[in-house]
């Protein structure tokens, strides 16, 4: 876990910053990089023992407080009350990262209306419901909020209708909350990372493939690391990124630019659809 120190020792101490889905995946190389900078790192997602587990690793690690908690990014009055105990024993909030996220893959015809609601509660709702719980925590002092977005809907990913509407949702409250909430000091910006090889990106490629058979169509030759958007979150959180708002800022190595884009092929889905069924 102990990566480069690619910035000044002591960058964020003094500031507490809460990653939701910061236990796995690209969350938790998200926490990783906060702690390595100064922060101290609040862990939020819905399996609160793994939360807890990883915020005693950042804590023995890197020397910081930690603190993990359950949270259901659904739900948003269990959402204020969170954030309003977490920041009462942290003493503080100065950074959200709006991470946790969910999604399967399926044609568009054969989803069910709690699939799409779904992964639309957990990436799009959940966003706004953090950020606005957060907004009590900044608006006296200013912040900085950070969503995870992604490249797919720029251009559109079969068989991920209502994660890509989920993050273009996530992109327009991102440049709106800029607007409304610049006034209060708090900056608001967004992450579209390409492909992290995480196990719910790995489901992404063609049925029977892996990302050697894809890596073509990036053009830096390879896939990225969870720490590789940590640092981008470490930026924005930091001085560096003071005049910084409203931005969606993409980071995939120049896949999005590519004609041989990788993904899963249409005619892959009536598969990948009877295979999901079948584990049911």
């Amino acid at each position: 876990m102990q990566g480069p120190d690619i910035f000044k020792t002591g960058l964020l101490n003094g500031k507490t910053a809460l990653v939701t889905g910061g236990a796995s995946g690209i969350g938790r190389g998200i926490a990783a990089c906060l702690a390595r900078a100064g922060a101290d790192v609040i862990i939020a997602s819905r399996r609160q023992e793994l939360c807890e587990a990883y915020a005693r690793e950042l804590a023995e690690t890197y020397g910081v407080r930690t603190l993990g908690i359950g949270l259901d990014v659904r739900k948003s009055k269990a959402i204020d009350s969170a954030f309003d105990e977490a920041a009462a024993k942290m003493g503080r909030l100065d950074v959200l990262v709006n991470n946790a996220a969910g999604n399967f893959y399926f044609p568009a015809e054969q989803l069910s209306d709690n699939q799409w609601r779904a992964v639309l509660e957990i990436d799009l709702y959940g966003t706004f419901y953090c950020s606005r719980a957060a907004f009590k925590h900044l608006h006296e002092h200013g912040g900085t909020i950070v969503s995870i977005s992604m490249t797919l809907h720029h251009t559109g990913w079969a068989g991920m209708a209502p994660a890509c509407a989920a993050k273009s949702g996530i992109d327009a409250i991102t440049r709106t909350l800029a607007l409304e909430w610049g006034r209060f000091g708090i900056r608001v910006n967004a992450i579209a990372p390409g492909p992290i090889i995480t196990e719910g990106v790995k489901k992404a490629f063609a049925l029977g493939g892996d990302f050697e058979q894809h890596k073509d169509s990036v053009p830096l030759g390879r896939a990225g690391e969870p720490e590789e958007i940590g640092n981008m979150v470490v930026f924005m959180a930091s001085e560096a990124g003071a005049w910084m708002t409203g931005s969606i800022v993409t980071i995939d190595g120049g896949e999005s630019l590519s004609p041989r884009r990788a993904g899963v092929a249409p005619e892959a889905l009536e598969q990948l659809a009877a295979l999901m069924k079948a584990q049911r």
